[in-house]
């Protein structure tokens, strides 16, 4: 009997993506052309494999606000063109100029996103901490600071739910 393919559902992958939001918000994606944007300036090995390698078309993302008060997820976005490399880098005027970097041996990478939703309400990392469901979040862990990294999707739907996403109900 042959296997029967997993559901898109199945095949969806979930990531938090972070950005001080008076560096770039979530009011300022939802100001850009379409909604959309590419995610530039990730200058983390770490952070640069999972946007080259790991994040796919229709992967979701929770938009958080990091370095703010409070600091938490302002909503979802959506990748919507898979890693290509990070042209700021070869930019000498850019503020994320790396003179290592260059277009035929491109050390850094983006992806570009669009905003799914704005939640109503900021649900701040406190309130995020003091839920047991969440234990295990990569997020909360102690010392993490990547500014891309995985979610697990029961915990991208809690935050979802917190936050009365219509996103959610269907995951």
């Amino acid at each position: 009997m042959p296997k029967s393919s997993p559901t898109r559902i199945e095949k969806l992958r979930f990531w938090l993506i972070k950005s001080e939001p008076d560096v770039f918000s979530i009011d300022d994606l939802a100001a850009a052309a379409q909604k959309t944007t590419h995610w530039d300036g990730v200058r983390n090995y770490q952070a640069r494999n999972t946007l080259r390698d790991q994040m796919k078309n229709g992967d979701l993302t929770l938009f958080y606000h990091s370095n703010a008060l409070p600091a938490g997820v302002a909503g979802i976005a959506k990748v919507v063109r898979e890693g290509y490399p990070d042209h700021t880098a070869f930019d000498k005027t850019d503020p994320h100029y790396d003179p290592k970097s260059k277009p035929d041996t491109p050390t850094w990478y983006m992806v570009d996103v669009k905003l799914v939703e704005k939640f109503k309400r900021l649900i701040p990392l406190e309130e995020l901490k003091r839920l047991p469901e969440l234990e295990g979040m990569v997020l909360l862990q102690r010392g993490s600071r990547l500014s891309v990294q995985p979610v697990e999707q029961k915990h991208f739907k809690i935050i979802g739910d917190l936050a009365g996403s219509r996103v959610t109900r269907t995951l």
